[in-house]
């Protein structure tokens, strides 16, 4: 570890690089918690296949490099049809536990999770897989910076969809529905608001952005049936870092997260990346204990 930080302290064009690297990854993983914290602020439901929704849109990516099209051109189609799945999903299984306690939610959606890689397994073998999108590579300080094309376009789709939902949420008819059903589903109710659909379309809107972060991260990593558990575990951390409802919070824990997971896998070793998340995750869970500590007062 210490001869690695003494590489970076000696080449801050290397350092320059992770994190620039850092800041792509922390895009996608932005995407994918404000998915989470749309579901769990408005319906209070932990979703526990977050990430394998992410691995479903990056299926269908490869699914269409492998019928000859550009997986770029997937991201509206898997967003469509992530969409779809979502909201049949919610009929079936969330619209059950939407009123249950915490445990009963968890248990239904690592369930599904478990459903989808099985399935996913079946259709598409438990080999890793990547679409190929064919962008080159551009370089800067002299050839010391590496940044692929497919990486760059990857971030500007993310701002761009980010800034969509962000848009639809302040300024839709839906998204007013689904602020108010977050404050107050009661009161939401008796000023006319139809909270199942709102309920419906929410999971169904977080199932199809997390497909098209699925999109993203097939064209930049490797999928494969069973990593659906990894981002579900850095969306959790993102949120948690962040707080619901707290929209730049989430962007700022994701580009944190994406950084610090790329520093310490140069670091630590790549096969602590993953552990380095799990650490985040306990770190903010135990300060946020603590500050709960603080302002807890006896009951007299």
């Amino acid at each position: 570890m210490l001869d690695n930080l003494q590489i970076l302290i000696a080449a801050p064009a290397l350092a320059a690089d992770l994190l620039i690297q850092g800041v792509f990854i922390g895009a996608i993983f932005a995407l994918v918690a404000y998915g989470l914290a749309l579901v769990w602020g408005v319906m209070n439901v932990k979703n526990l296949c977050q990430g394998d929704y992410v691995i479903v849109g990056g299926y269908i990516a490869y699914l269409m490099a492998q019928s000859g099209i550009n997986p770029i051109l997937a991201l509206p189609i898997a967003f469509v049809l992530m969409f779809m799945f979502g909201w049949v999903v919610y009929l079936a299984v969330i619209r059950r536990v939407v009123d249950r306690d915490m445990f009963t939610s968890l248990l239904a959606t690592f369930g599904l999770a478990l459903l989808i890689a099985q399935v996913l397994n079946l259709i598409f073998g438990p080999e890793v897989r990547t679409a190929e999108a064919g962008f080159g590579t551009f370089f800067m300080a002299d050839g010391l910076i590496a940044i692929q094309w497919v990486r760059l376009i990857s971030l500007g789709l993310a701002g761009a969809l980010a800034l969509g939902i962000v848009l639809f949420m302040r300024h839709s008819r839906m998204g007013r529905a689904i602020r108010a059903t977050a404050q107050d589903p009661r009161a939401a109710r008796v000023l006319g608001v139809n909270t199942d659909q709102v309920y419906a379309f929410t999971y169904a809107l977080n199932a199809a952005i997390c497909g098209a972060a699925g999109v993203l991260v097939s064209l930049i990593w490797v999928i494969q049936p069973y990593f659906g558990i990894v981002y579900s575990i850095r969306a959790f951390v993102i949120v948690t870092a962040a707080g619901l409802g707290n929209l730049p919070g989430v962007i700022l824990a994701g580009f944190g997260l994406g950084v610090a997971e790329n520093m310490s896998a140069f670091l630590l070793g790549a096969e602590f990346a993953v552990a380095a998340v799990v650490s985040m995750l306990l770190i903010v869970l135990i300060y946020r204990q603590i500050q709960l500590y603080r302002v807890r007062q006896v009951v007299r």
